[in-house]
């Protein structure tokens, strides 16, 4: 007999049989590493010093293996186009999956907003141009470029933009091998005398600030296995390679994560260290020696601007899916679901996605009130990010019957998920450190992601409105 949980998904994989199914096993490993591999968490991580890896380990205990292990559960139960979407509306209800989708959607329009300023700042370290990040003309012509680029490329489908995922998870991984292989040249050439590859070492600092970091190093570092689901319809076989990539790459991404930092420890060691550019800052150090040093370096922040380039198109990719499946649920207008004729992606969605994120970036140019304004939203969107994926964890301890799972480890797992999200939550909105009134800053960033998710029940709640009112055919 089939049940109304059944009876939904294969509603869903019947509305995403007019997609193109391009993705193979080996197009979502290279994904899910481009996704979730960034260069500035190694900086980051180096300044604890040596008890980095402590920190390291706990969130992967705590955050990373529960994150992977729940993506992997959800993804082979529910292998459907929109990913964390369906999973939690089928899960909970309609409005939670539109809300967690709602979320998600708004740190994905940050991060491609923000895009246009990570690549002019990296272009700006490669070429020596120090003004290029502070001309407002460089960064929106830039920015400009960037979103339309990679609006063209999500046009034309995952046929084209799996390549250009592929080769930013391959420029990637050149600069990470440099960057792991610099200790052992300079103990070769004795530049080093001492390089601890996994240091052992406990934290001093107070308990409260070590929450803080390990909370940045989960939900901030080892985040991101969830996006490549909310393409499970555009997957030839998602149910079995969407979970497989995550067992192949969450190993690899641990081992750049870790290695990485204690790489730029070992050059860097007690000096202030490039929170922006950790990476070629690294490298600059580590070939001072060689005649070819700033060619070297040059070329890693050239990789890294392609790698980030490549990440963005990620976002722009899942952003425009999530506005279609909920078309598809008449929560938001047929015109957001409406395919190319040709390519077969929501053309748009996509036109809709690229013109809002060109119209933040642009206008985050535009006067210091509007700066600091767009640099909140910034900073709400971990706050997002937290609220996505405590839902997330929820799902296996309270969701529907046919989802809710009865494996201890598992739930065991999705509780120590969950915890974590919410510390995060708490040191976004009331952080210890780096600013002048944590209450003061702690309400700012409450409030706009009050009103942000307000405004997604609203959204929610006249799209519903909507489909009851409509004429029946």
């Amino acid at each position: 007999m089939t049940t109304d949980l059944e009876r939904a998904e294969q509603k869903v994989e019947s509305t995403s049989e007019s997609l193109r199914k391009p993705l193979g096993l080996f197009d979502l490993v290279l994904t899910q590493i481009l996704f979730v591999v960034g260069s500035s968490w190694v900086g980051a991580a180096a300044k604890l010093g040596q008890a980095h890896l402590f920190f390291w380990l706990l969130a992967i205990l705590l955050f990373y293996i529960p994150q992977a292990a729940i993506v992997i559960y959800l993804s082979n139960r529910m292998p459907l186009e929109g990913g964390i979407y369906q999973w939690a509306k089928l899960g909970f209800n309609e409005f939670t999956g539109f809300i967690t989708a709602w979320n998600l959607w708004l740190l994905s329009i940050t991060v491609i907003a923000l895009g246009g300023m990570f690549v002019t700042t990296n272009i700006s370290y490669a070429v020596g141009e120090a003004w290029m990040p502070n001309s407002k003309w460089c960064v929106s012509l830039i920015s400009s470029g960037l979103v339309v680029g990679l609006g063209w490329a999500c046009v034309r489908g995952l046929s084209l933009g799996k390549w250009l995922h592929n080769v930013g998870a391959f420029a990637m991984f050149l600069v990470y091998a440099a960057l792991i292989f610099l200790p052992l040249l300079g103990l070769a050439r004795g530049e080093i005398k001492n390089y601890r590859p996994l240091p052992l070492a406990l934290p001093t600092m107070s308990i409260f600030y070590c929450l803080n970091i390990f909370t940045k190093l989960g939900i901030g570092a080892l985040s991101g296995f969830e996006y490549v689901a909310i393409l499970a319809g555009e997957t030839r076989s998602p149910a079995r390679d969407i979970g497989r990539s995550v067992l192949i790459a969450s190993p690899v991404i641990a081992l750049m994560f870790i290695l990485g930092t204690s790489s730029v420890l070992s050059f860097v060691g007690n000096n202030p260290i490039d929170l922006i550019g950790p990476v070629p800052q690294t490298l600059r150090l580590g070939l001072h020696s060689f005649p070819i040093a700033g060619a070297i370096a040059s070329m890693g922040i050239l990789l890294m601007t392609v790698r980030t380039i490549a990440s963005t198109s990620v976002h722009v990719t899942g952003s425009s899916r999530l506005p279609m499946v909920a078309g598809w649920d008449n929560l938001l207008p047929a015109w957001f679901s409406r395919l190319h004729p040709r390519y077969k992606t929501p053309i748009n969605s996509i036109i809709f996605v690229g013109t809002l994120t060109l119209v933040i970036a642009i206008a985050s140019q535009i006067g210091a009130g509007i700066q600091e304004a767009f640099q909140l939203v910034d900073n709400a969107a971990n706050v997002f990010y937290g609220i996505v994926y405590f839902t997330m964890f929820a799902l296996p301890l309270f969701g529907a019957v046919g989802i809710r799972t009865k494996s201890a480890w598992l739930r065991i797992a999705a509780f120590c998920g969950a915890g974590v999200c919410l510390c995060a939550i708490f040191f976004t909105v009331y952080p210890i450190i780096d600013v002048p009134s944590p209450l003061i800053f702690g309400a700012k960033v409450a409030a706009v992601t009050v009103i942000a998710n307000g405004m997604g029940v609203a959204i929610f709640f006249v799209g519903s409105r909507r489909r009851r009112t409509a004429p029946t055919t």
